[in-house]
Order: structure tokens, then C-alpha cells, then sequence
């Protein structure tokens, strides 16, 4: 088993072949074309498709009206151009407005992939390709002078305005070992992070024992350095379910069969054991009030929930924590 840093080494050694497969697949076929190109490239990890995540954006470049490209980078060019006026928006403005500048944006969906690389919950390769669509988002002064400079780059404008320049493709963004980023984390910390509790709680109940956390279970990861240059990591666990969390039938006052019922039937709509319990913690389509619930119908002698599960629910309450 690779350690922390052997981890960090191999996923930038297996960049080359992923950035390979996103040049090849076509996003018009779906993410099955992006896996089996995957399969090709990088055979020894059988990646699957885990969850899409859309509804971003980020800035793109600048294109005259005689449609020639600028510049890649808007949020530059704007600089240098305030930068060389003394930071005199009405001064940028006048000598570029009725010119037809054209803005542009990356709307884009993050595609997250994943392959199992170990038997504990975290031992998975994450990889995160994002499918972007350059789109011609606004012409620069067309109202005038703007209050700001976010104003002039990226005004609020309707999600599905804007005229598409050019087909979709996909951009790999990056590898990651879960498991060893978490122990990055986890070495600048005094106490455990939230993530850090949840994966262990999984392991230890009944969740971990039917399936892989990647079966359920994606992280929106980060890292970057403070004033200090001291590193910062992030993590935060998105569902692979698609759309919104199921919803949560029992009604707090309910014990006993009814309450056990509305568990099961959560469960059931998840695909896997406790369920409720992570989705109280991340989605909180569950509410807290169920894990009192629980240990109190336990502590009257109505345990519907295996000895695991519930020294688990009553850790939380001892220390509660949330993502």
C-alpha cells in the first residue's frame, strides 16, 4: 500500500493518460464514452461514473466584433487595461465603449469518477473532469460606465443566457487518493475534522459493511495556502444520489414501529443501511431529532437498530458534528 506521498506522486504519473481520455470522448455520447475511454488509457483503474454536479460558472475570455480572439483571460485583460488607466473604470469605459467587446463564460458541469484502490472506506481514487461550454455571455459597456469591476465582468445574468461558441468538451481537472488527501488533512488538525468522523462512523456501522463509501458518498475537495503559507485543506461530502435527498415521512412524537418504518423506508430509497443517519449529518433531510429518538426507544427496550448502529448515534450525541 502506497503512503501519503507515494499517493500524491502516482495520481500526477497517471494524469497524462486521464487528460488522454477527456480529449478523446465526445460529451455528445454521455459519460459511458468517457469511461470506456478511461478504460483505455488507464486500465488498471476501473473508474465508474459516481455523480455530475452543474449550475457553475467561470470567466472565459474576449472576442472583437469582427470576431477575432483577444484574449482566454477576461478578468486579466481588465486588470491590465484598469491597471494602465489608474483604476478609472469611466476611463476603460469610454475608451472601449461601442467597440462590441465580447465577454465570454465557461458554463460546466464536474463530472466525478471514481475506482477502488483498497478495502477501507476511503481507499478510492477520485477523479473530477469537468465538461465545459464556452458561451458568448455580454457585451462589455453596452449600458455604460458599471459601478464595478465584477459588474463589468460577470453581471447577474438568466442561467441559460448566452450563444454558444463552439461544442462542449472535457477538461480534466484532477486525480485524487481520497484516503491520502484526508491524511493531510488530518496531520494539520488537533482534533479530527467532520469528514474525518464520518468516514470512521461509516466503517464502524452498518453502512460499512453492505457497500463502498464511493458507492454513496463523492467529496468536493480543496486546498490552498492562508496568509501564513500554511496549508489548508477542505472537504466536504456530496451524495451520489441524483437530484435532492429523499424525503424523511416520520414526524417527530413518533417511536417505536412508526418511527423504524420511516427509517427503513429512507434506507430503502438510498440503497444502503443508515442512510438517515449520514444524510442527517451532510444533507440534513433528516432531522436531528430522530438520533434522540432512537436511543431513548433503546434505553425503553425497543432496539430496532443492530448494537453497532447504535453506539454510533450515541457518540453523536455525545459529540455532535456536522458537515
Amino acid at each position: 500500500m502506497k503512503d501519503t506521498a507515494a499517493w500524491s506522486e502516482y495520481c500526477k504519473s497517471l494524469a497524462p493518460a486521464l487528460i488522454h481520455a477527456c480529449t478523446m470522448a465526445p460529451v455528445s455520447t454521455g459519460p459511458s464514452a468517457l469511461v470506456r475511454e478511461l478504460a483505455n488509457t488507464a486500465p488498471d483503474w476501473p473508474f465508474r461514473h459516481a455523480a455530475c454536479r452543474g449550475g457553475w460558472h467561470r470567466l472565459g475570455g474576449l472576442i472583437d466584433a469582427k470576431g477575432k480572439r483577444l484574449t482566454d483571460n477576461l478578468e486579466g485583460w481588465a486588470e491590465t487595461e484598469l491597471a494602465a488607466r489608474q483604476g478609472d473604470l469611466g476611463w476603460l469605459a469610454e475608451d472601449y465603449a461601442g467597440q462590441g467587446l465580447l465577454a465570454t463564460r465557461l458554463v460546466g458541469r464536474t463530472h466525478y469518477l471514481v475506482a477502488p484502490a483498497g478495502d477501507g472506506p476511503t481507499d478510492f481514487l477520485q477523479l473530477e473532469i469537468e465538461e465545459l461550454q464556452e458561451i458568448g455571455s455580454h457585451t462589455l459597456f453596452a449600458d455604460g460606465e458599471p459601478a464595478t469591476l465584477d459588474e463589468l465582468l460577470d453581471p447577474q445574468l438568466p442561467a441559460h443566457s448566452g450563444r454558444p461558441l463552439g461544442l462542449p468538451s472535457y477538461t480534466f481537472r484532477r486525480v485524487s487518493h481520497v484516503g491520502a488527501f484526508l491524511g493531510r488533512m488530518r496531520v494539520t488538525r488537533p482534533e479530527p475534522a467532520p469528514i474525518h468522523r464520518m468516514v470512521e462512523d461509516w466503517a464502524a456501522c452498518s453502512a460499512g459493511q453492505a457497500s463502498d463509501f464511493c458507492n454513496h458518498w463523492v467529496l468536493a475537495m480543496s486546498e490552498h495556502q492562508d496568509r501564513f503559507l500554511q496549508s489548508v485543506f477542505r472537504a466536504k461530502p456530496m451524495s451520489t444520489l441524483e437530484g435532492h435527498p429523499p424525503a424523511f415521512h416520520g414526524e417527530q412524537g413518533q417511536t417505536n414501529g412508526a418511527l423504524r418504518a420511516a427509517l427503513t423506508a429512507y434506507d430503502r430509497s438510498c440503497g444502503y443501511p443508515m442512510a438517515w443517519y449520514f444524510h442527517m449529518l451532510v444533507t440534513h433531510a433528516v432531522p436531528h431529532w430522530v438520533a434522540q429518538t432512537i436511543i431513548e426507544d433503546a434505553q425503553a427496550g425497543f432496539e430496532y437498530l443492530p448494537e453497532r448502529d447504535l453506539a454510533v448515534v450515541r457518540d453523536w450525541l455525545h459529540r455532535p458534528y456536522a458537515l
